[in-house]
């Protein structure tokens, strides 16, 4: 008897409430969870799209697919723009606009098609970036356009006029020193090149000139490092961007 009422003395000691405590974890980890969703919400798009291409190991090239219409560049930096997802560029896709909307013979709309393959479509800070290598725009060392991309840049002049982006042209050279006589350094050619391309938009497409910039990098912001000559070729480009809405 003695035993029995031992026992019912211990039993009598469990705390009722002890389930309380891992009610209170759980809730902690509920408010934990919210706190980071509401974090996560408060980020901008355009940050997170460049999270996202840190996390593929990529330079902000990714594929966009909701658009497949011939003129899928006027479009996609209008969604760029205003879309609050985070979007893709399909590079085959506004490429082929360039060539749909090519006005010219037979000849020309296949030259326009083998240029269009040698344009690198990203986006960076500044915004939805067109780049051009060297050898599609200009001759070596010169800063004169060459007459077969007239009716790329016509085709990217038209997405200018449809779009409300302001507009930045920059050159951009390789390190080797410049040894002609036309300009003193990798400055001034990366400046000249820019200038052309402005100057083709606005004296031959009557585009605004309040809706543009221009300037040159020179050999100070390469892609690739200037060890190989393809590397070189590569770091010698004319940048068109569709700069983002501040």
């Amino acid at each position: 008897m003695a035993k029995r009422k031992k026992d019912t003395v211990e039993v009598s000691k469990v705390d009722s409430n002890f389930w309380m405590v891992t009610f209170s974890d759980l809730i902690m980890l509920l408010l934990t969870f919210f706190v980071l969703l509401l974090s996560m919400s408060s980020m901008g798009t355009k940050k997170l799209k460049d999270i996202s291409s840190h996390f593929a190991q990529a330079t902000g090239v990714l594929e966009f697919s909701s658009l497949r219409n011939v003129t899928d560049l006027v479009p996609f930096v209008s969604e760029y723009n205003e879309t609050d997802s985070i979007l893709v560029i399909d590079q085959d896709s506004i490429l082929k606009s360039f060539q749909m909307l090519s006005k010219t013979d037979d000849k020309s709309k296949e030259a326009t098609k083998l240029l269009s393959k040698k344009i690198r479509i990203t986006d960076d800070e500044r915004g939805v970036v067109l780049s051009f290598q060297e050898g599609i725009l200009f001759d070596p060392g010169t800063a004169d356009i060459k007459k077969d991309v007239f009716p790329v840049l016509d085709s990217i002049a038209r997405a200018i006029q449809a779009s409300s982006n302001h507009i930045l042209i920059m050159g951009h050279t390789d390190s080797t020193p410049i040894h002609g006589k036309l300009y003193k350094s990798n400055w001034e050619l990366s400046a000249y090149r820019a200038l052309s391309v402005l100057e083709y938009f606005l004296a031959e497409k009557g585009l605004s000139p309040l809706r543009f910039s221009a300037g040159g990098y020179g050999p100070s912001r390469p892609l690739y490092p200037n060890n190989t000559p393809a590397n070189r070729a590569l770091n010698r480009r004319v940048e068109i961007i569709f700069q983002r809405f501040l």
